[in-house]
This record gives C-alpha cells, structure tokens and sequence, in this order.
C-alpha cells in the first residue's frame, strides 16, 4: 500500500510565525486577484504555493500530490466560488472560509478532523464539478466525480489503520462514478445543489460514521439502525419527490 508521508510544517519559532503569516496572505490574494478578474492567476497562486510537493524526490511526489490532493480541492473550489458570485459580502465569507481551512482545520491531524477535511473536499469539489461544469459532457462528469470521491476516499483513511485503503476508495469512486453516470442523464438541482450531491453526501456522511464509529468499537446495533433508517429516509425522500419528468440528455 501507497504510503502518505505526514505533510511537512515548521511547529515553532520564527519559521512557524512565516509560515502562519503566509496562509493569513494566501486567501487575502486569492481574493484581491479575484476582484480584479484574474481568477486563473489566483488557481495558479494556490498551486504554486504547493512547491513542497515536489522538493522531495521524484519517487515521492505522487504520494505527495495525493496527500495535498484534498487541499488544493477546497482551495480551488474556495476561489471559484469567490469567482461566482458579483457580492463583495459573499466573497468575503468565502475568504473567511478560507482562512479557516488553512488556519484552523487543515494543520489538524486527529481522526475526526482528518474525517471532516475530506467529507469537506467532497462537498466542494463535487458542488464546484456540477455546478461550473455540469454543462460538459457526461463522460467528463463521471471522470471528475471518480477523481474527487477516490480522493476525498483516500484521504479520509489515512487516519485509520485500514489495509485496504485503495480497495475501499476506489469502491466509493465506482459507486459514485456509476451514479453520475446514471443521474447525469437528468442532473437535477435544488436552486444551485445538484441531487446527486445530496445523495452522495447521505450516503457517504453515513456511511463514514459507521465505519468510524466501528473502528472504535462504538457501533451498537441500535446506532447503526438508526443511522442505515435517517440514510434510506433521505435518499427515498430525495428521489420520490424529485420531478422525473424532464427529458434526458
């Protein structure tokens, strides 16, 4: 199995206080190119400032880009939402947003932080695919949302001690990637929301608490009823009320 090397950050001193400094600068940047209309620059800002990943031998750079991978999705998917929209106000909250990821939940490393950084790499990554590029052709959509599900997948184990890390992410890549497949003849929204998000984020919200609460030896038969009725709930719900009607593509 793909070993992911711990991401590489100065803890204290004077290098720690730079480094703060420039994830403070980050966001403020990404925005003032935004502002100006130049929000492919401010993508290449976020990718350049990811030269760690290749200052290590070549052998060690896809493992490298894997680990950043979730990353550089919210952050990417940050400045296209600041791209989105004309409100200064929104754009501002999206910054915030922002700051916070690169301030306060991405430095952290526990189980459940490292849990919510890839069920919030998938919710932006897959709202950013639907809704700038759900235009695009179906099999475009199938490839991205296989590309962000098997990410955010793998990301999400490597707080685990899973032997099975790829087997598992590429599972939830094909079971999402299918269902693209299948709803992309109709994409469905709920004002900006594709239904497919919803979906996938039911069921992979449910079916991470189980797997983790399982790996901690807290999952009861109770809570796991309980959590397997509220996900057919949502999905039965989601589908049954949707409008069908439409005509496919």
């Amino acid at each position: 199995m793909l070993q992911i090397p711990d991401r590489i950050k100065p803890l204290r001193g004077f290098s720690h206080a730079i480094h703060i400094g420039l994830n403070v600068l980050l966001p403020i940047l990404a925005y003032i190119l935004v502002r100006i209309d130049f929000v492919l620059l401010a993508i290449l800002l976020i990718l350049l400032s990811k030269w760690r990943i290749f200052a290590v031998r070549p052998r060690y750079w896809p493992a490298n880009i894997i680990a950043s991978s979730i990353d550089i999705i919210v952050a990417v998917s940050l400045v296209l939402f600041m791209a989105n929209t004309s409100s200064e106000w929104w754009q501002l909250f999206w910054v915030g947003l922002y700051g916070l990821w690169l301030l306060w939940l991405k430095p952290r490393s526990d189980v459940l932080s490292v849990s919510a950084q890839a069920m919030i790499g998938q919710l932006l990554g897959l709202s950013v695919l639907y809704l700038k590029f759900g235009d695009t052709s179906l099999a475009a959509i199938v490839a991205g949302t296989w590309g962000i599900t098997y990410l955010a997948a793998r990301h999400f184990f490597t707080s685990f001690e899973e032997a099975q890390v790829a087997l598992l992410s590429h599972v939830w890549a094909y079971f999402s990637a299918s269902l693209a497949f299948i709803l992309g003849h109709w994409l469905l929204f709920y004002g900006t929301i594709a239904q497919i998000i919803v979906l996938l984020t039911t069921i992979g919200y449910g079916l991470a608490a189980l797997y983790y609460l399982d790996s901690a030896e807290r999952l009861s038969q109770n809570i796991k009823r309980q959590l397997l009725v509220i996900m057919c709930a949502i999905v039965v719900i989601v589908v049954a009320l949707s409008d069908w009607s439409g005509s496919t593509i």
